[in-house]
């Protein structure tokens, strides 16, 4: 058996420790917890790492305090549309649906979609078609709604803006500024295997059928048993025009560069240059495990089979 681990993250961006209360910060540091708990039971049992992925990103979407799944932001029209991805590295399959609405847990869409659709991307109508031919659980409008994106997207939707990130505002103001909402994970199993998933709600009042890198396998989601599994969080654009992940695994293959080289220099200086903020974190067939940001914070955590755990929220 090799050493296997979990990595997760719950956004990034402007997260700074001033403006978050105590009681906040516990309850992203348990949402944090409980997700990372959930995979990694999976990896400890000898479970795949895309099933430990999958695990993960259930319990983050399933947490209104992420924007992902039930805790989806509000677009234009003043519903939720969601985007995930998921990709196994032992074998470079992946399933990725954008623009889906009502789906209770859209990763596990995309592992439908991976599995058993023979295609890798479905997007809108199609995918909730699918959705319903497969089983997912769907919700109704209401299981989506949360007050308080309801009135960040209330102060927005007459306008042409759109808005990267959750201003908690009735949430008696304990959050303000920008975070970049989206959620993932990555997971090296006990067969040394990879895989790589990420979950998003996207911006707030957001049109025009808009999709990020989320589920652009290659940009915000990429896994490859030969260099690493990424998932991305940060201003999308950017990312897709960077192709982020995939450029984490080319530094690695052509250039020989270690994970935590690969991905210091795709966040910190190529990323820099387009503008983009955000983050990754990334994970190698060795599980060795890295997280990276340009931003103020990044939401993530990590545990191994060493015994080593970080939850962390700021920047260090």
């Amino acid at each position: 058996m090799q050493p296997y681990a979990l990595v997760i993250h719950g956004g990034a961006g402007t997260i700074l420790k001033s403006d978050m209360t105590p009681e906040l910060e516990q309850l992203y540091m348990e949402g944090l917890q409980s997700a990372l708990d959930a995979g990694y039971a999976v990896l400890e049992q000898g479970g795949t790492a895309v099933n430990a992925v999958k695990a993960a990103i259930v319990v983050l979407e399933d947490n209104l305090l992420f924007n992902a799944g039930r805790g989806s932001v509000f677009t234009k029209k003043g519903v939720q549309e969601m985007d995930a991805a998921l990709m196994d590295g032992a074998t470079l399959n992946a399933g990725a649906i954008a623009a889906v609405r009502n789906v209770r847990n859209p990763i596990e869409l995309a592992a439908e979609v991976m599995h058993n659709s023979n295609h890798v991307f479905l997007s809108g109508k199609g995918a909730n078609d699918f959705a319903i031919k497969q089983g997912i659980k769907l919700e109704p409008d209401d299981y989506f709604f949360s007050q308080f994106r309801y009135d960040q997207w209330k102060e927005i939707r007459d306008s042409d803006n759109y808005s990267l990130d959750h201003t908690h505002q009735n949430i008696q103001e304990l959050m303000k500024d920008k975070k970049f909402g989206t959620v993932g994970a990555c997971a090296c199993d006990q067969q040394g295997n990879i895989a790589a998933g990420t979950s998003t709600g996207g911006m707030t009042n957001k049109k025009f059928g808009r999709i990020g890198d989320s589920p652009v396998i290659g940009s915000g989601t990429y896994a490859n048993n030969q260099t690493c599994a990424i998932s991305c969080t940060g201003h999308g654009e950017p990312f897709i025009r960077a192709v982020a992940a995939h450029d984490v695994s080319c530094l690695m293959e052509y250039k020989n560069l270690s994970l935590q080289q690969a991905m210091d220099e795709v966040v910190n200086h190529k990323l820099v240059a387009l503008e983009g903020e955000g983050g990754m974190i990334g994970i190698d067939a060795k599980a060795n495990v890295s997280m990276v940001f340009n931003s103020a914070g990044m939401y993530r955590a990590m545990r191994n089979s060493k015994g080593e755990q970080i939850i962390g929220i700021y920047k260090d």
